[in-house]
């Protein structure tokens, strides 16, 4: 940013001095975005602990959701499909907006990688207790040696396609802050054919 901003000042060519603004502005807008991520991450601890636990409707959270994703242009590209194949109600103490913030997250990171006609699979199941949501995709994968990495702050490994800087690399470890912080876990984990 610097050595752009000590370029521009230099070069008279008004049509490099505008690709130039054009880096500047975006490396502004990557730094905002990574300030903005590490600010909120810091606060999430103390938020957290000072909240107000509600029962929260596990069922109601995810269709709205996929709701919200069904009324936007990009359903257009990617579906995001919901398994409730059991009508057992399912609920969890927590907070709800942070909870949706966690799944909208995971949401995400599946579209990132979604291959094109493919869709997001949401889903979840009871089990001893706990319930259990699932997001599942049709992408690449995660390389084995990275699948407890991809929880650490900083980590990024995007698709090639995605433009450099987009993500802060703090979402899926903000995330597991979460989750942990409601008492829960949180794993990445690869699904493989069995043909």
């Amino acid at each position: 940013l610097r050595s752009a901003v000590e370029t521009a000042a230099r070069i008279k060519d008004p049509e490099q001095q505008r690709r130039l603004m054009d880096i500047i502005q975006e490396d502004v807008k990557r730094l905002d975005r990574l300030i903005t991520d590490i600010s909120g991450a810091s606060r999430l601890d103390a938020e957290l602990a000072r909240a107000h636990l509600e029962r929260v409707d596990v069922r109601r959270l995810l269709k709205a959701l996929v709701q919200v994703h069904e009324s936007t242009d990009a359903a257009d590209q990617t579906a995001l499909e919901l398994d409730m194949s059991s009508d057992e109600k399912m609920y969890v103490v927590g907070i709800e907006s942070r909870i949706v913030q966690v799944v909208q997250n995971l949401i995400g990171n599946a579209f990132s990688f979604t291959p094109p006609g493919k869709s997001v699979r949401l889903a979840a199941t009871r089990d001893d207790g706990m319930v259990q949501i699932t997001v599942d995709d049709d992408g690449p994968g995660i390389p084995e040696d990275n699948l407890a990495s991809v929880f650490e702050r900083f980590y990024s490994e995007r698709p090639d396609s995605e433009q450099f800087g987009t993500h802060s690399g703090l979402g899926l470890s903000i995330s597991r802050q979460i989750v942990e912080a409601l008492g829960g876990t949180i794993k990445a984990a690869n699904r493989y054919d069995s043909n």
